[in-house]
């Protein structure tokens, strides 16, 4: 059995990682992060949810990698619609370089479904406590993708192969949990419709937890070219997706680098603090 880890805050447990998931393949089985929670305690990921049993909390995800599927559920076929395909892939753990109660660091390959490996990658977690009004605490995720050194690497998603919408889904994905709908809004905009596909500084989600309390997520740290994939209708969800419309290659031997920083609080502060709060983390503070 895998010993998952839990990042710490002052000494409280804020997240657990899931590190080896025993999975049906079809969940599109990786490391993610579940139970989230905020200072207070109340959990703000939701994983195996009924209405998308492959959303596991906060993880990395995309749903075609060279033609792997390593999001989990049905692959979106071009002319064809959502189909169940025999495509799905892993996300493995393969050794620590870090392993202490704030921060987390391993090495990882992304496999197809024969084993063979896609992607290499080496990833970083971290949570430490935010200053300021709001309070709360801050997950730092940053990760190098390293292509094979003989052929180069395609990202897909769902609107990539044919699907209408603003389903450019996968990438760093954060399924969140909301009794009542969420609310999603940026400096300038306000509403899933408006958000989901835009390339603003940083995102804030507010929902009501199971538990009954309000929380606020805030996320910063799109990659040049990435788009928000933003849902808070059909479920809640937050995604700093790496090809909204378009493909995204890494080269044969080449890298792709990505880094998150999400504010995790209790509550709803008001819209001013929000936008203090992320207009910090945009710049490092």
């Amino acid at each position: 059995m895998t010993d998952d880890p839990q990042l710490h805050v002052d000494g409280v447990p804020v997240a657990r990682y899931v590190l080896d998931p025993d999975l049906d393949a079809t969940h599109g089985p990786r490391p993610y992060l579940h139970p989230v929670r905020t200072l207070a305690g109340t959990v703000v990921t939701d994983a195996l949810p009924a209405d998308h049993v492959w959303h596991l909390g906060a993880s990395l995800a995309v749903q075609d990698v060279n033609g792997t599927n390593l999001w989990g559920g049905r692959t979106y076929v071009r002319d064809t619609g959502y189909t169940w395909r025999d495509d799905h892939g892993r996300i493995a753990h393969t050794g620590w370089d870090e392993r202490y109660a704030d921060r987390l660091a391993h090495r990882l390959q992304w496999r197809d479904r024969n084993g063979a490996v896609l992607l290499t990658e080496h990833r970083r977690l971290a949570a430490a406590p935010l200053a300021g009004p709001a309070g709360g605490w801050l997950l730092d995720v940053a990760y190098t993708l390293t292509a094979p050194a003989d052929h180069d690497v395609v990202l897909g998603s769902p609107a990539t192969n044919g699907r209408p919408g603003g389903a450019g889904y996968g990438g760093f994905f954060w399924r969140a949990v909301s009794t009542d709908p969420a609310d999603t809004f940026t400096a300038t905009a306000e509403g899933a419709e408006k958000v989901n596909g835009s390339a603003e500084p940083w995102v804030a989600l507010t929902g009501t937890a199971a538990d009954g309390a309000a929380y606020t997520l805030v996320f910063c740290g799109l990659a040049e070219e990435d788009r928000w994939f933003v849902r808070t209708a059909m479920y809640p969800g937050v995604c700093a997706a790496f090809a909204f419309a378009r493909t995204r290659s890494i080269p044969a031997g080449g890298s792709r680098s990505g880094r998150h920083r999400i504010a995790v609080l209790d509550g709803h502060p008001d819209r001013a603090t929000v936008a203090g709060l992320a207009d910090r983390l945009g710049t490092g503070g």
